[in-house]
């Protein structure tokens, strides 16, 4: 409560964040405005049935439940800057760009990340406005109607990207990732009121060990989240003129979950292609590209393919996206030209190594962790027969991760007003 006071004490503070609510509240007004002609009981249908669009749903805040103009989310953007960022391992001057111009060379690379956005929006509007046609949740539309309204959504979710950018830019929160909160919180009155209308007596102790668990879920995202290994550094004694330079002995801070909630976004956002694409051809009346297209579904809608590939992706981008955050290489340079060392090992590229080594042991722990929290809701449902809290641990994870995130942040501003 102190805190919030603090908060509204400073104006500057203030206004930030009642910027960031409103950006909110704009987004959740694109993810109410249906498009046209959509029949509500088919839709309801269509998502009852499959699972995968159900989660995918959740994260766009209920947008394409709802068949909103804002149904695609932030999903091309996410898709983008995977893509961008995988193309940093096959073209040297793209690395070179990101890594190692700074800041110019950073707005640079998320320029290129924007431009892509729009072919993948377009291509993702497409898959699912088809998908949805031929299921006939959406009506008879004229060609005009058809292209209105593919460029309509495709027009919104460029919307969210720049609002998601606007609040990142206020240092409080990442925008991507309070954009995907927003809409977790949203559609939660809408999971307990389901919740409650199936309830039953019986029920009772399959509710409470559910509670527990996601209890549990929270104590562990919060520890895992936290926990990091202290990497002792010493600095050796410089003399100049009469001063004495360094001679003291601090820590390189190594994150259990250095890549926070990025990697499970990214799984899903990729996890997204082959589901529509498959959906898509499936309806197609072509020998054997149509037959492949309905196992890719097939598997997609099994319970155990499907956590099986949730659950590598999210350990595979965790390894990619701290590779991206934390180079090993470039922080032993950086050690080295300011006279420190870690005691036992040579600075240089034997300190590169070493940390290269405690990195990957230290982000297996971190990488696991997610993998569980990603499939726990497949788990937990396939013990309780729970399927009203469709993503379950990976949205509290998103919901604990971005609440710490948004406290850091902002007890970093209110420590600079008290300096």
């Amino acid at each position: 409560m102190n805190r919030i006071l603090q908060i509204f004490k400073r104006p500057e503070l203030r206004n930030k964040v009642l910027f960031v609510l409103a950006l909110l509240v704009v987004s959740r007004v694109i993810s109410n405005v249906p498009i046209p002609a959509v029949d509500a009981d088919r839709l309801k249908d269509f998502f009852a049935q499959n699972q995968f669009f159900g989660l995918v749903s959740a994260f766009t805040g209920g947008s394409l439940t709802a068949l909103s103009i804002g149904m695609l989310g932030l999903g091309p953007y996410i898709t983008g800057s995977i893509i961008m960022q995988l193309l940093t391992m096959i073209f040297p001057q793209l690395e070179q760009m990101y890594k190692y111009e700074g800041e110019a060379g950073r707005a640079k690379f998320n320029q290129y990340s924007r431009t892509l956005t729009i072919p993948l929006a377009l291509l993702q509007g497409f898959g699912f406005l088809t998908l949805l046609s031929r299921q006939q949740v959406i009506g008879p539309l004229s060609t005009i109607e058809w292209a209105t309204t593919l460029i309509t959504v495709t027009a919104a979710s460029m919307l969210l990207m720049w609002l998601g950018e606007l609040i990142t830019e206020k240092n409080i929160g990442n925008g991507v990732s309070l954009l995907i909160l927003a809409g977790i919180v949203a559609g939660l009155p809408t999971s307990i009121r389901q919740a409650s209308f199936t309830y039953s007596a019986d029920q009772l102790f399959t509710y409470i060990a559910f509670i527990i668990v996601g209890l549990a879920v929270v104590v562990g995202v919060i520890y895992i989240s936290e926990a990091q290994r202290n990497i002792p550094i010493n600095y050796a004694r410089r003399i100049r003129g009469s001063k004495v330079f360094g001679g003291v002995s601090t820590y390189l801070p190594m994150r259990v979950n250095n890549a926070g909630v990025i990697p499970i976004i990214f799984a899903l956002s990729l996890l997204l292609f082959p589901g529509m694409i498959a959906s898509f051809l499936s309806g197609y009346d072509i020998p054997g590209i149509s037959q492949i297209a309905v196992k890719i579904n097939d598997v997609l809608q099994s319970n155990l393919w499907y956590s099986t590939f949730y659950f590598l992706l999210v350990v595979l981008f965790t390894y990619f996206y701290t590779a991206i955050t934390f180079d090993p290489k470039s922080i032993s340079e950086n050690i080295q030209k300011q006279g420190g060392y870690i005691p036992g090992i040579r600075p240089g590229p034997m300190t590169a190594e070493f940390l290269n080594h405690l990195l990957t042991r230290v982000t297996l722990v971190g990488a696991i962790f997610l993998g569980v929290i990603a499939i726990m809701p497949n788990i937990v449902q396939g013990f309780t027969g729970i399927t009203a809290f469709t993503v379950g641990g990976t949205s509290i994870l998103i919901v604990v991760s971005v609440a710490i995130e948004i406290t850091k942040q902002i007890d970093a501003q209110l420590s600079m007003y008290e300096y």
